[in-house]
């Protein structure tokens, strides 16, 4: 059986492209030579980004579940590395992937960025769900 995009992978690659744009308009560090480099940048930003957050879900549970102080701290040392790493993941990948059409930035711009991403993904996500009833 075929399986579906699912509809939110669709919203938040177009909110990215959104946040991607304004970045771009605003933050001089930051360039795509054309939108389709930045609608591509998106969708490698939407990759990259599900995959670090489920790598940062495991390694919580971890932390959570961890019968002794040892495992608790290797998977605490796991996370403190998975942040800055995530955000030069993005950044080295960008300029394998896209050269010198595309610029994120420096890490501080990629983070920034990044929390910008999120933020408006939960936003949108928030809106758009379907509304709870009333009791």
């Amino acid at each position: 059986m075929r399986r579906r995009l699912d509809p939110l992978h669709v919203v938040d690659v177009f909110v990215y492209v959104v946040v991607l744009n304004l970045a771009v308009e605003y933050v001089p560090g930051i360039i795509t030579e054309t939108f389709t480099l930045s609608l591509l940048t998106a969708v490698l930003l939407k990759l990259v980004l599900e995959v670090v957050l489920a790598v940062k879900t495991r390694v919580l549970a971890r932390i959570r579940t961890a019968a002794t102080g040892l495992r608790r701290a290797v998977s605490i040392v796991m996370l403190v590395l998975i942040l800055p790493g995530s955000k030069l993941l993005v950044l080295w990948l960008e300029d394998l992937v896209f050269g010198d059409a595309v610029s994120l930035g420096g890490f501080f711009a990629v983070t920034l960025l990044i929390v910008t991403l999120m933020l408006a993904r939960l936003g949108v996500r928030r809106l758009l769900a379907p509304a709870r009833p009333s009791s």
